[in-house]
């Protein structure tokens, strides 16, 4: 009998969870939900907190099914200079694709650019929705640079800049920036995904940007991740990323 109840629960997941991983909500605020009647199991209202689902069943948020895709794969590449952020390459280079090639048979490809010589932090996932999310500038979506310049950085290029400069293509809003003035090294927080924003940046000013990483974005670090490998995102990730605002 002990073996049948472990067989079964492991077909089924927890109700607050399931609508947590739908993108509703928060676990926590899952639960509130569930005890206010807002879903329904079967067209049944559900608010037990413990209650479990199978795959069979219906679930409703607020009269609409949710549902939870089990074929989603998520992965965070921490991407190594001279790769390109394409799926494919005409010319033959190195693409972020072929670091992947053997991780999944799901067509995944890359959130947002980076381009050739950036290093750092890429998303590659095949959920098109939390792609979608994740390049809409609406969503502000935090990132933070470490550049390395050719030259010391001017104070006067540095207020500039933390003041937020005017390029070719509109203004550039600057959200923090942080300079080590012996080591040339800057570090730039921006929301914007402009194309070669970064660069573009320095850039305006006569600048040569030597190195180029980036090293947070939407909540996620490359701690204990090295140069050229990827893992896979934690259950814990993928939720913060569904209810990222």
């Amino acid at each position: 009998m002990k073996n049948q109840e472990n067989t079964d629960q492991s077909d089924t997941i927890r109700l607050n969870k399931f609508v947590a991983n739908a993108g509703i909500c928060s676990r926590r605020k899952a639960d509130v939900f569930i005890a206010n009647g807002h879903v329904t199991v079967n067209d049944t209202v559900v608010k037990e907190m413990g209650h479990r689902v199978k795959t069979t069943d219906v679930v409703k948020f607020d009269g609409k099914v949710i549902e939870v895709a089990t074929d989603f794969v998520y992965f965070l590449l921490n991407k190594p200079k001279n790769t390109i952020t394409t799926t494919s390459d005409e010319k033959g280079r190195r693409t972020v694709m072929d670091i992947l090639s053997n991780a999944t048979t799901a067509r995944i490809y890359p959130v947002g650019r980076l381009d050739r010589a950036t290093t750092g932090l890429l998303l590659l996932t095949n959920d098109g929705q939390l792609a979608k999310k994740l390049s809409h500038p609406s969503h502000n979506v935090k990132k933070v640079y470490q550049v390395e310049l050719d030259k010391p950085l001017a104070k006067k290029h540095y207020d500039l800049v933390k003041a937020g400069i005017e390029l070719e293509d509109g203004p550039v809003p600057v959200d923090a920036i942080h300079y080590l003035e012996e080591s040339h090294l800057i570090g730039i927080e921006i929301h914007i995904g402009r194309n070669r924003i970064v660069r573009r940046i320095f850039e305006s000013f006569g600048y040569r940007i030597v190195k180029l990483d980036r090293m947070y974005y939407a909540g996620l670090t490359k701690k204990d991740l090295p140069r050229g490998r990827f893992r896979n995102l934690t259950e814990k990730e993928i939720i913060m990323l569904k209810h990222f605002t």
